[in-house]
């Protein structure tokens, strides 16, 4: 039972941190990046279709990516889709594919997007510190009903709290990467 609480732990925090590495890649950093547009959802014959499936994105130079959709006919649904999220960047298209230029990002809202940046570490750090609690009190039952001995107790308390030490130093990592590139000129 207990190594069915470590796995169960292990998965919710590979997850939390994977959701964590979406989310940073969805920030512009002023360098091209696909995962921007990972948001993007076009309104396709009635349903929402993520803009991957309807369109090769490519990044042809550091600061632009080109959308070139598989049906020249959705253009400007796709256009209309870019607009909604709000990147702050205007597509533009000559009707069979679209740009985007990504504008340099000013020292100020470089700042402004560090403290975002770190607010969402806090708070994945938060998620992983709940998991990590979660799985304390799954192993505390355990013992209380007497499927574990309390020196075994020990031993997995331990071992979810290296799962989490491990966890935080990864968030810490990739937050400290995305600053890195944030803070490029």
């Amino acid at each position: 039972m207990s190594k069915d609480v470590q796995k169960n732990l292990e998965e919710k925090m590979q997850k939390t941190i994977a959701v964590l590495k979406e989310e940073m890649n969805t920030i512009r950093a002023g360098i091209a990046n696909a995962a921007l547009l990972d948001k993007v959802f076009v309104d396709y014959y009635g349903s929402a279709t993520p803009l991957k499936n309807l369109a090769n994105i490519s990044v042809p130079d550091p600061r632009t990516l080109m959308v070139s959709p598989f049906d020249v006919k959705i253009i400007h649904d796709i256009e209309k889709a870019i607009n909604l999220i709000n990147l702050g960047i205007n597509p533009s298209n000559d009707g069979k594919i679209i740009r985007l230029v990504i504008p340099q990002v000013t020292e100020e809202r470089r700042k402004e997007l560090t403290k975002t940046i770190k607010k969402i570490g806090e708070d994945v750090k938060v998620a992983v510190r709940n998991e990590r609690r979660d799985a304390n009190d799954s192993l505390k039952k355990l013992e209380k009903v007497g499927e574990l001995t309390e020196d075994d107790l020990k031993k997995e308390l331990e071992t979810v709290q290296k799962r989490t030490d491990k966890a935080i130093k990864d968030i810490d990592d990739i937050v400290a990467a995305k600053e890195k590139e944030l803070l490029q000129v």
